[in-house]
């Protein structure tokens, strides 16, 4: 956690700086980037909400995303990771909407990704979605690396 919480600080420094606010969305990462965020004191100046959106019912009533709006889209998927981003962000009236979706593993999902497989999109005034392929079956790891990840996307667009 101390190097999630390495990257949150340079993050919320920048933030602040600039008077820009976050929300996040996050499944397989469960809650990291989010906690990491709020481990750094002042997080309530940038920090906004944030969301684990770990199942179709979580996305339903968290993120108001019907089965409708999915048609086409996947889950741990690109598409579908700059959807959680866009959505949170207007939901919270942010300057960013930050998400991440995956498969930690130990096994893949049922969308044929492999265990370490992760999507992550940046929304806001620059919109970057990546992939990221640990090949790993490390469940804890690829949380970890996830949320990591998630994390240095928004630090290199700030």
């Amino acid at each position: 956690m101390k190097e999630l919480v390495s990257v949150a600080e340079q993050i919320a420094s920048r933030l602040i700086e600039r008077k820009q606010t976050i929300a996040v969305a996050e499944s397989s990462a469960g809650g990291l980037i989010s906690a990491a965020l709020l481990a750094v004191p002042g997080a309530s100046a940038y920090f906004l909400g944030g969301a684990v959106v770990y199942t179709r019912d979580a996305r339903r009533l968290l993120m108001e995303i019907g089965d409708a709006e999915m048609k086409g889209l996947r889950s741990s998927s690109e598409p579908y990771a700059k959807l959680l981003a866009s959505r949170m962000r207007a939901r919270f009236s942010t300057t960013w909407g930050l998400s991440e979706t995956g498969a930690a593993g130990p096994t893949g999902n049922r969308y044929g990704d492999a265990a370490g497989h992760s999507c992550m999109a940046l929304a806001g005034p620059v919109e970057q979605v990546i992939t990221l392929e640990t090949g790993s079956a490390d469940r804890q790891a690829n949380m970890h690396a996830f949320a990591k990840a998630a994390m240095e996307l928004l630090l290199k667009n700030l």
